[in-house]
């Protein structure tokens, strides 16, 4: 009977962790961005999803399995380049963490469950939203329970009733592609989720969460992360999918030709889906499930900064409540911006940003002895290199820059640094085996 007890106990434990972790995911983008690529990628959805998974899904499932590795903050991630490095890499993703992804919550909130029902406006809906952020934060104890037993088995809910629905009335593919690499669109589409940095962000709220819960050994964790991470990672997988397919099959039967912005077409496609779907309730429901699902993410961003910051300062909590308070006032004022606009702002930040931090999830992932200290500081240094053009071609594209472009392979496509990483990584691994070979022989 104990060992039945145990075992329903890790099961509900996993479970509970597991939604936690897909909640803290999936936020403002995660939703609003997969209808509108599959809608323009048309009869190329699939190609354009397999893009999307990689950076949406498979590199932040892996970014959970290094944490679980780790057991650390995210600190950790980047010591092995230097300490001075990994200080600043840390304080530029928190930075960028509530300044970005955690305003644009409030910003989607507003725009898509506020405004058309109450008629409210920006400054009131973000300062109404932070404060309950805040309130979860400074409670952080119970983050799991209430969104791991709560709030996330509704917004499944609620997105798999929008997507079977919409799937099994879906009519033939009408919109013509509109993207001539549409797996390189879906890659590049991925780091507007912002899920690799959800990934080393969240990833140190739920280690903390689960040692405030209970005093686990470190491998008994480390399995539980690691399992959580998969089937936060499916999930992730079957919404990301359907919410793709959805665009492309039923999105076509939405006219988007008086929508003024991107942002109007995002939500306007979003919103058309649900009430096809659903009929006049779905309008609800989408509000819903918006409202909970950028909430949920709010959270996590404002807590995980909040934990670093403690961390930093002697654990103090006076220096938890300070951090969660400035973030949420930071939420407050950004979050009056609408959608399209923070998306704006965030890309040339990511250009520069998410190659750095996919190859520190990538490094932390793989086994030690492919991961020396040198492996870190040169594969880093050459992706922060080659990243280099891709965001100043978004800020200040030039004549000169466009034949650097063109001489750097994929560069064109702002995945310039990939090759260069993966070139380096493997030399230096092999020049280490040669040489240990030569030394043991």
């Amino acid at each position: 009977m104990l060992s039945i007890l145990l075992k329903m106990n890790k099961t509900k434990d996993l479970l509970i962790t597991s939604f936690a972790l897909f909640s803290l995911f999936f936020g403002a983008g995660n939703l609003l961005l997969p209808p509108l690529l599959g809608y323009n990628a048309g009869e190329n959805w699939f190609w354009v999803s397999i893009g999307f998974m990689i950076t949406a899904v498979a590199i932040p499932i892996i970014g959970i399995y290094a944490h679980a590795k780790l057991q650390g903050t995210l600190y950790d991630f980047g010591k092995k380049v230097s300490p001075a490095f990994s200080l600043i890499y840390c304080i530029l993703i928190y930075v960028i963490a509530v300044t970005i992804p955690s305003p644009r919550t409030a910003a989607a909130t507003h725009e898509i469950a506020i405004h058309p029902n109450f008629g409210t406006s920006p400054l009131l809906t973000s300062s109404i939203y932070f404060v309950l952020v805040l309130l979860f934060a400074l409670n952080r104890s119970k983050i799991l329970n209430v969104i791991g037993k709560y709030l996330t088995p509704f917004i499944v809910i609620m997105l798999l009733l929008v997507i079977g629905i919409g799937l099994y009335s879906a009519q033939m593919i009408t919109n013509t592609p509109q993207f001539e690499a549409p797996i390189v669109k879906g890659i590049l589409e991925g780091y507007q989720t912002f899920d690799a940095i959800a990934a080393v962000v969240v990833g140190a709220v739920i280690i903390i969460s689960i040692n405030l819960k209970k005093d686990s050994s470190f491998e008994a964790k480390k399995d539980l992360i690691k399992k959580s991470g998969l089937i936060a990672g499916l999930g992730l997988f079957i919404i990301y999918a359907g919410l793709i397919a959805v665009g492309a099959f039923y999105g076509s039967e939405i006219d988007l030709n008086n929508a003024l912005s991107n942002d109007m077409q995002r939500s306007d496609l979003l919103r058309g889906i649900s009430i096809k779907a659903l009929g006049a309730f779905g309008n609800t429901i989408l509000s819903v499930l918006i409202a909970l699902a950028c909430f949920t993410t709010a959270v996590g961003v404002v807590t995980g900064t909040a934990d670093y910051f403690k961390g930093l300062i002697n654990n103090s909590q006076t220096v938890y409540v300070i951090t969660a308070t400035i973030a949420c006032a930071i939420g407050v004022i950004v979050g009056q911006l609408d959608f399209n606009s923070i998306i704006v702002i965030a890309l040339p930040v990511l250009l520069f940003i998410y190659p750095i931090t996919i190859v520190l999830i990538l490094l932390n992932a793989v086994p030690n002895k492919f991961a020396s200290s040198t492996v870190f500081r040169v594969v880093v240094l050459l992706t922060f290199i080659f990243s280099i053009p891709d965001v100043l071609g978004f800020v200040s594209p030039s004549e000169g820059l466009a034949q650097v472009v063109n001489i750097i392979p994929f560069a064109k496509h702002s995945l310039g640094w990939v090759l260069p990483a993966l070139i380096s990584f493997l030399v230096l691994n092999i020049k280490t085996f040669t040489t240990n070979k030569t030394i043991s022989a």
